[in-house]
């Protein structure tokens, strides 16, 4: 099969914990040509669908995880899959790559599909949950997150379409600071906020579960640093390994179906206790440390779905 990568720059990737890249060296290993194009090249011309970007090789090597061939302008009609695999965030610019890849449904198969990646944003989903998440408000009224604050104490606040950890605060019940926060967030951004009740089970981890095509095949931990709130493994979150409790395979068949019935084979769930705070559906990672940890090929069982499909 031809196989294209929407994503970031394959270049810089860490060969090591990039599951964009383990997912292409899977691939490859399996015989499909690999193409790599960067959302920037995503275009529309004149009733095709189209990128500029490099048939390549993968490779283990670090520094130089892909050989590229010269440049190509390509029409995606003519892929089997398009991944896509850019990292949030969810902006104008990514909501338009969907709308783009949503233009090649009944001609190729995009992963995940672009329509409901679009309407399924990772803070937003879990709202169809809510006897399996925490007490959560969406809100850019500062009044409203005041008394959501009173009733529940401790709280997290963080942008509702940020990623990566990035602008996530802990709250506690006498922090004079949310006014302040709210007045910073609502300056350079139209966005609403969301704010969570605190869990303190953090401390012992935030569990990344990843499913295929809605079925859980296992789990990492990710124990945020001391003095941390954050457990994501770039701002200092060490991964363990850590088995699926029967808590979790209730959350995954509450929402598994929903998953599988909108075509969202590669997702990975935040997990705090018992309590789901994310469903990732833009571009989850985890794999390689999943695979690493408990012995599975998590990459050929995402492929062995594809193949399913497209068979």
């Amino acid at each position: 099969m031809k196989i294209a990568f929407q994503m970031d720059p394959i270049t810089g990737v860490n060969i090591d914990a990039d599951s964009s890249f383990r997912l292409a060296e899977e691939a490859q290993k399996r015989g499909h040509e690999l193409f790599y194009y960067g959302p920037d090249q995503l275009a529309y011309e004149e009733g095709r669908i189209t990128a500029r970007g490099h048939w390549m090789t993968v490779q283990r090597v670090k520094g130089t995880p892909a050989i590229l061939g010269a440049r190509a302008h390509v029409e995606l009609a003519d892929m089997d899959v398009v991944w896509l695999r850019q990292d949030p965030p969810f902006d104008m610019h990514y909501i338009t790559t969907t709308h783009l890849l949503d233009r090649l449904r009944d001609q190729t198969l995009v992963v995940n599909d672009p329509f409901w990646v679009r309407n399924f944003p990772e803070k937003l989903l879990v709202l169809n949950f809510p006897q399996l998440t925490p007490p959560t408000t969406v809100a850019r009224d500062l009044e409203t997150l005041r008394e959501f604050r009173a009733r529940h104490g401790d709280i997290i606040l963080k942008p509702l379409y940020g990623n990566g950890g990035a602008g996530v605060f802990k709250l506690t019940s006498g922090d004079g600071n949310l006014s302040s926060l709210h007045e910073l967030f609502t300056g350079f951004s139209r966005e609403p906020l969301i704010a969570q009740k605190y869990l303190p089970d953090v401390s012992k981890g935030d569990k990344r579960v990843i499913l295929v095509d809605g079925e859980p095949v296992g789990a990492i931990n990710r124990v945020p640093a001391t003095g941390e709130v954050r457990s994501n493994m770039h701002v200092g979150g060490r991964p363990e390994k850590v088995g699926l409790t029967d808590r979790d395979h209730e959350i995954c068949a509450a929402i598994g179906p929903t998953l599988r019935e909108h075509g969202q084979v590669f997702v990975g769930i935040d997990v705090i206790g018992d309590w789901l705070t994310e469903i990732n559906v833009t571009s989850p990672t985890g794999i390689q440390e999943l695979e690493r940890f408990d012995g599975i090929n998590v990459a050929e069982k995402i492929w062995q779905v594809i193949e399913a499909k497209l068979a």
